[in-house]
């Protein structure tokens, strides 16, 4: 429902534009204020404006504004896969399928980790985005493993910060083609949107501080397991980080895998699972692990390229 709304001109305001006056009375951007305008959702004492016209001390300003978009919503449902490893009343840890975001997003019309704690009736912070309360990281649709959801506001305050502090150990484990040279090491380069394709990431030049260490567990005859400490958490940094050493994951098509090895080992997605998250509990500070085993797809492909 629009909300309409009738107020006077501060003296404060008095000789400003109507579009800058309105946006600090309001506290939205000029930029939102320029198109009700626009759209004659703006008088100032029964009359319609433009964004030049000047205010004065004692006039009445009406303005309607449009209803609010909520943006996607969160729905309870059945999430065939996702599995409760840990919950108390601060947090819930969740072992996150193939196939399901963290939250709703806009386009995406799949299962969510969020929708799956609402149909099993478990209550989640309230801190955040309302698509995305609870949510204090995230894993990629195509990435599978351990992942925690806070329950209470005080978990949420906690474990944002201690991810932007980083002070959470987060391990994953993944398959890269090819051999890493040295065999263990670090990925300091920068991660920004690619320059020509929006639905991907790239190391680029002014982009945000991305660190990736790693070190190998097994080499099989085309690949190579690795584990893999995030630093920080840039979406699809190891993904982005091994494609610019020339590596790519095994599986990951969007990052410039061999299409043929993926098709040998029966992958239809990156090879990349979040084997274990470690942090100080937000109740009492005591350090807590959880692990999440092999699904079964990157179980197989292990077999498949053991087997040489």
């Amino acid at each position: 429902m629009a909300d309409y709304r009738r107020m006077p001109v501060p003296e404060g305001l008095a000789g400003l534009r109507v579009d800058a006056g309105l946006a600090r009375m309001l506290g939205m951007s000029r930029t939102s204020i320029a198109t009700l305008i626009d759209t004659g959702d703006v008088l100032l004492d029964g009359a319609q404006v433009s964004r030049s016209t000047r205010l004065e001390a004692g006039g009445w300003l009406e303005v309607t504004l449009p209803e609010p978009d909520r943006g996607p919503q969160v729905r309870p449902e059945t999430v065939d896969g996702l599995a409760v490893i840990y919950q108390d009343d601060d947090i819930v840890v969740v072992d996150k399928p193939v196939g399901v975001a963290a939250h709703p997003s806009p386009g995406w019309t799949g299962p969510t980790v969020l929708g799956a704690l609402a149909g099993l009736g478990i209550s989640l912070a309230t801190s955040g985005a309302a698509e995305r309360q609870g949510i204090v990281h995230r894993l990629d649709v195509g990435t599978t493993g351990v992942m925690v959801v806070a329950k209470s506001e005080h978990a949420y305050s906690v474990l944002k910060d201690a991810f932007r502090q980083r002070t959470v150990d987060k391990v994953y484990h993944a398959v890269i083609q090819g051999f890493p040279d040295p065999t263990a090491g670090t990925i300091d380069a920068p991660i920004g949107r690619h320059p020509k394709a929006d639905y991907k990431f790239a190391v680029v030049a002014g982009g945000r501080e991305s660190v990736t260490h790693y070190e190998t567990l097994e080499a099989f005859r085309s690949a190579t397991l690795l584990e893999v400490h995030l630093e920080t958490g840039r979406t699809h940094q190891i993904r982005v980080h091994f494609s610019a050493m020339k590596h790519p994951l095994v599986g990951d098509l969007t990052y410039g895998a061999d299409p043929t090895l993926a098709k040998t080992v029966a992958l239809q997605r990156q090879w990349l699972h979040a084997r274990s998250l470690s942090f100080a509990h937000p109740a009492d500070g005591r350090t807590v692990r959880f692990d999440s085993d092999y699904p079964a797809d990157l179980a197989a492909a292990l077999d498949v390229l053991r087997q040489g």
